[in-house]
């Protein structure tokens, strides 16, 4: 099981005892707003989006890092973060990487710190070559944490996703391993 550490954070694997919590998460419209391709209505759907991610744990070719946010003091359960694996290459894994917080926890630091020790794991303790990742431009406080963790801006794409109604500017970033510096 991975665990990482923060100053304020523990950041670890899934387990099944997750499920309400990744429910109240995956199910909440207003932190889903972004996310609507994996927002979840049952907790049967949250449960089989849990025991996909679970599952892959255990695979020798794992490519499912999502993981838990916790405060580590109280083992407070905040949010998910992780990454998937899209690709590997003889330099490395190349990795999608995202993030979510309950809307209680929004605004306090806490996923820039997570964004930064899972970037760090991905690249110092699991091989990972690069990381991209990218939001809907109007969401300017995720495009912030990626500037913040040190992400390039790569595109910027116009009307680019349908998404509530309308097309909407989608923007993308990524960083090397070489330019990961912590």
């Amino acid at each position: 099981m991975i665990k990482l550490f923060t100053d304020r954070l523990l950041i670890r694997d899934y387990v099944i005892d997750d499920l309400n919590n990744h429910h109240r998460l995956l199910s909440d419209a207003t932190v889903m707003y972004y996310l609507q391709d994996i927002k979840t209505e049952t907790i049967k759907e949250s449960k089989e989006n849990l025991f996909k991610v679970i599952n892959d744990q255990g695979s020798s070719e794992r490519k499912l890092y999502h993981f838990v946010i916790e405060i580590k003091n109280i083992n407070e359960f905040i949010g998910g973060i992780g990454y998937t694996v899209s690709d590997s290459t003889p330099c490395g894994k190349l990795v999608h990487m995202g993030y979510f917080l309950l809307k209680e926890y929004w605004n306090k630091g806490y996923a820039t710190e997570a964004l930064k020790r899972v970037i760090d794991f991905a690249f110092n303790e699991n091989n990972v070559y690069r990381i991209h990742t990218g939001c809907l431009k109007e969401n300017v406080y995720s495009e912030r944490i990626m500037q913040k963790c040190g992400f390039t801006k790569e595109a910027e794409f116009i009307e680019y996703v349908f998404h509530d109604g309308k097309f909407k500017d989608r923007v993308e970033y990524r960083i090397l391993k070489n330019e990961w510096k912590q």
